[in-house]
């Protein structure tokens, strides 16, 4: 079932988000990135083909799975948020699925960011008036610490990928969070950490990106305060 893209979903997102305590990591040691969580509205059906090369962009990476081709398909309807492809050129992060998003500049703020990063990455132009709220802090192994913000973008939006950082937008709606076999959790030797998988298309979104996207479901959508940050990253984004 799609979820509805309106007013009373807005209302609820953000008053899940102003209740709830939010962790803040103030870690020296780490940069502080912002990433954007942008909410929209999107068509069912309309994402029946990848817009982006796979055979291309996956770059050899192996799949987790036989049944799975890395194609983001057949995730649009209702409310959604913006996914994004980056492109396989990138120094560093290159051929993975992301949020839009991006270190902070000096003197910025964790909003200043996200919105800048999101004109910069995907053409969309938001103002302080559609941020809803804040989720917990993510450190990562790669020596950020990420703050997700979450925003309205009241309508379907027109987004227009950077193609020096970005290979596609995607419009996946919100319900594909609530599938029954998300969230999924697996061990690897390397951590004590469970890493967390996130199935959406035909590919699985790991964390940084995946456990911001399962606290978006559990606190955004659900009203749940269980934390992420301490959910495991594979070992190929540690980097």
């Amino acid at each position: 079932m799609t979820i509805r893209y309106d007013e009373a979903l807005r209302e609820q997102v953000g008053t899940h988000l102003a209740g709830h305590r939010r962790r803040v990591v103030d870690d020296p040691s780490k940069r502080h990135a912002a990433v954007a969580i942008v909410l929209v509205d999107s068509e069912p059906g309309e994402d029946r083909i990848d817009p982006a090369p796979v055979d291309e962009w996956i770059g050899g990476r192996p799949l987790p799975d036989q049944n799975l081709d890395g194609r983001m398909v057949d995730v649009a309807g209702g409310a959604a948020f913006l996914l994004c492809r980056r492109t396989s050129r990138l120094n560093s992060h290159s051929a993975q699925w992301a949020l839009p998003g991006g270190r902070l500049d000096p003197g910025e703020t964790v909003v200043d960011a996200a919105l800048r990063e999101l004109h910069e990455e995907v053409g969309i132009k938001l103002s302080d008036e559609s941020v809803l709220g804040l989720l917990d802090d993510y450190p990562t192994r790669s020596g950020y610490v990420i703050t997700p913000v979450v925003l309205w973008g009241g309508g379907r939006l027109d987004p227009q990928p950077s193609p020096d950082e970005v290979v596609a937008v995607y419009r996946v709606g919100l319900h594909q969070l609530q599938r029954p076999d998300s969230p999924r959790f697996i061990t690897i030797p390397e951590s004590e950490r469970p890493v967390v998988q996130i199935p959406l298309g035909n590919d699985l979104i790991h964390a940084p990106t995946g456990a911001v996207l399962l606290q978006m479901r559990w606190l955004g959508l659900e009203g749940r305060p269980d934390r992420v940050d301490e959910l495991e990253q594979p070992v190929f984004a540690w980097r």
